[in-house]
């Protein structure tokens, strides 16, 4: 069975990926497709996060075994089948790349091929430049306050002033509930 995965980054307009791989590859593996589609370093530091529908992280799967909580199961890229973990189209994962800064990259898998089989992953679509692997972290850090400065400021109504606290029942969270690729 050949599974697809779409892969998309919410730092980079017009950036997207496809590809192709296995189910009986590891995760090792569809790192190194990845690494190899993106021009990114394989042997970098970065962990898979199984997602429910709402992009919350589940499960995850490491590069390495860091040793942090022992009363935790720990998942390793190079031991983990794909089919293992993965059984239907719209499973949504997260790969972190950097650490430091937690930027990763959003995946579906958006098609299973039942009754035939990949020697090796190949990457199907390849549109966009990918954001850099690692970024400068006081640069990193100026782009997120000027993102939130210019957020709050043109989101707040005047209304809000003076008030005191707010209902929950005011915010409006229909569309929040699911979120989807754009082709």
């Amino acid at each position: 069975m050949i599974f697809n995965f779409r892969i998309v980054s919410d730092e980079v307009d017009n950036f997207k990926r496809e590809i192709q791989i296995d189910s009986t590859a590891t995760f090792l593996d569809l790192k190194k497709a990845i690494c190899n589609s993106v021009g990114f370093d394989a042997m970098q530091m970065s962990s898979f996060f199984l997602c429910d529908r709402n992009w919350e992280k589940e499960k995850e799967i490491t590069y390495e075994d860091m040793g942090v909580d022992a009363d935790q199961e720990v998942w390793l890229m190079d031991e983990s089948v794909l089919s293992d973990f993965i059984e239907d189209e719209g499973q949504k994962l997260l790969y972190v790349f950097d650490y430091l800064t937690d930027r990763m990259f959003f995946i579906e898998m958006t098609q299973l091929v039942p009754g035939r089989s990949l020697k090796d992953p190949l990457c199907t679509l390849s549109l966009g430049i990918a954001p850099p692997e690692t970024i400068d972290i006081e640069e990193f850090e100026a782009k997120v306050e000027a993102k939130r400065s210019s957020n709050v400021m043109s989101d707040l109504d005047e209304d809000f002033y003076g008030e005191d606290g707010y209902n929950e029942d005011e915010f409006d969270t229909q569309g929040f509930d699911e979120m989807t690729f754009d082709d």
